[in-house]
């Protein structure tokens, strides 16, 4: 019996374990993502932010450009019920960017504010932040740095620099990468987790969540049933054998 009760506990841990992660699948760092960016070449860039508060809205997304690989001008798309704002900084000194044009003066940041708390990035949705890049840099990478503000007051910072060969940092930057012009492929993000350029509106990531719970419920059914068997065998057995 001290055996059935042993195997009763791995198989809850396991498929408890199964159930609750399955769940987290849906939970997804700020990504950025583009079909066409090549290196020296004009990009549509998509930001998507998700909110990860299980409480609060997003309100404010700021996305800081990199100084170091500098992108001269964007144009913002439209998002109903948000408003932006560009920022542009000259540089000390010009630095080239695509087909070897020199800048001196570059975008260091894009800020989207939701205009009511109606418009705003509800807990269990992301949202979609478009721009288009008339020059990338010809460079295999693009850094971009995202803060995140919720209604609550709490900041997500999503800043930490990507590691070659070391662990996902706890709140990574979202990093582009760039082919090289001529070269088919599509630029990607460093998190798991990569949207097509074309959706702009925001999406509740419900379906992949149901997906995850459904596999870690179908893994529970099926193991408490194997236990059941299992203990019907045991007793089975056991009333076979001759008593002394």
């Amino acid at each position: 019996m001290s055996r059935l009760l042993v195997r009763l506990g791995v198989v809850l841990t396991t498929a408890v374990v199964l159930v609750v992660g399955g769940g987290s699948v849906a939970v997804a760092h700020v990504s950025v993502h583009s079909d066409d960016a090549v290196q020296g070449g004009p990009a549509e860039i998509a930001f998507r932010v998700p909110t990860e508060s299980d409480t609060a809205s997003t309100m404010t997304v700021k996305v800081a450009f990199p100084m170091n690989t500098p992108i001269a001008g964007v144009a913002v798309l439209p998002l109903a019920g948000w408003t932006y704002q560009i920022t542009r900084t000259t540089l000390p000194t010009p630095m080239p960017v695509g087909h070897g044009e020199q800048v001196s003066e570059v975008v260091s940041q894009v800020e989207w504010r939701a205009t009511s708390p109606d418009t705003a990035v509800k807990p269990g949705e992301y949202q979609v932040f478009k721009v288009a890049a008339d020059l990338l840099p010809e460079t295999e990478q693009v850094v971009f740095k995202v803060v995140q503000t919720y209604d609550d007051g709490q900041v997500a910072r999503w800043i930490d620099d990507p590691v070659v060969g070391g662990p996902e940092p706890e709140h990574p930057a979202p990093v582009l990468a760039l082919d090289v012009a001529g070269t088919v492929g599509h630029g990607h993000d460093t998190v798991a987790t990569v949207i097509p350029a074309s959706s702009s509106q925001a999406t509740t990531p419900a379906a992949t969540w149901w997906t995850a719970m459904a596999i870690g419920l179908v893994a529970l059914i099926a193991a408490l049933g194997a236990l059941v068997m299992s203990i019907r065998t045991a007793r089975h057995r056991g009333g076979d054998e001759p008593t002394a």
